[in-house]
């Protein structure tokens, strides 16, 4: 199967998404039901990111022609998916599937509904099986992507030690305000805070503030238009136990009745929480957040700084197909592995 086989493919799989047809809600409903954080809506964003900044035939095109693709041996690539939000695991089989490898997928129960799916419509299109097959025990594979927490990621890295291997860990975003911003730009950054209620990793967790900036303010806009994440009923949960933690604690926080700003140094907030720093100097506070980029996926800013990327407000849960997870380019690793 040549290159643009597959491609041609992953479009209609992309076409498939767009149709949004009946057999697809059915299985939001399912997706849903096994998994009550993945809400409709969120499915639905997840699955419109994909068929548009992964499945387009432009994309696709202009993607994998920056790379040597078919000039070496195909090979078993084990992938450990995450699935903290819909479909996570699923950039890293098209890049899989693009390069000409096969698959051998150990799904997340939280996620595997939805990405078993997808894969077993691109097979229908292919007429042909093979490239990709889930499994509980990775056997066979000559070289291995996983996605987990910090802990898992230690154990991965002893246990397949002796393999090609790219190992992720615990990863967020962060987002640097001047105290320009506009209210659109602050509901954009509620977007990049809110969407998936917080849990993936391009997820903004913690906003590094002026001196002097209204948080009141910020808060409040947040709020309006937010608050109705708090009737759903896992993200409450997260919201009353992390409030009441917080004020046996009396720890410095500001809660809206949806949302706590704590101001914290992590990086990494937990559920219904977001952590603040105030800065002085903006040059001071880029080497800080050089010092911290293995911490960092992505930073949300229109502030432009001489040494790190930003992305706008509103765009962190928008990746292009080539922003790949921690930096480590996906393609070019299953192009070159040895």
């Amino acid at each position: 199967m040549d290159l643009d086989t597959r491609i041609n493919a992953s479009v209609k799989l992309g076409d498939y998404i767009k149709e949004n047809g009946p057999e697809l809600n059915e299985i939001k409903l399912q997706a849903q039901s096994r998994n009550p954080w993945f809400t409709i809506e969120n499915i639905d964003f997840a699955l419109t990111s994909i068929a548009n900044s992964m499945l387009d035939l432009n994309v696709l095109t202009n993607w994998t022609s920056k790379y040597k693709i078919g000039n070496y041996t195909t090979k078993k690539i084990g992938l450990i998916l995450a699935g903290n939000i819909p479909l996570v695991g699923f950039h890293d089989i098209l890049c899989c599937f693009l390069t000409g490898h096969k698959s051998l997928i150990k799904s997340s129960s939280k996620d595997e509904i939805l990405t078993e799916h997808l894969i077993s419509k691109l097979e229908d299109i292919l007429e042909t099986k093979g490239h990709f097959i889930f499994t509980e025990r990775l056997n066979g594979m000559e070289a291995i992507i996983a996605t987990g927490s910090n802990h898992s990621a230690k154990q991965f890295e002893k246990y397949f030690e002796k393999f090609p291997r790219i190992i992720r860990r615990n990863r967020s975003a962060v987002a640097v305000l001047s105290g320009e911003e506009s209210a659109e730009e602050m509901l954009a950054l509620g977007k990049d805070i809110f969407l998936y209620f917080g849990l993936g990793c391009r997820n903004v967790s913690k906003i590094y503030l002026p001196q002097g900036f209204d948080k009141v303010k910020l808060v409040e806009i947040l709020h309006e238009n937010f608050k109705h994440l708090i009737n759903h009923n896992k993200y409450k949960n997260n919201y009353d136990y992390n409030y009441a933690l917080y004020l046996l604690n009396a720890d410095d926080f500001i809660a809206t009745g949806s949302l706590i700003l704590r101001n914290h140094q992590d990086i990494i907030s937990r559920i219904a929480c977001l952590h603040y720093e105030e800065y002085e100097n903006i040059k001071v506070l880029e080497q800080t957040l050089q010092s911290q980029l293995e911490n960092i996926q992505c930073i949300s800013s229109n502030i432009k700084f001489e040494n790190l990327q930003t992305v706008a407000f509103g765009d962190c849960q928008q990746p292009k197909v080539d922003d790949y997870a921690d930096g480590v380019d996906t393609m070019e690793f299953l192009t070159n592995i040895q």
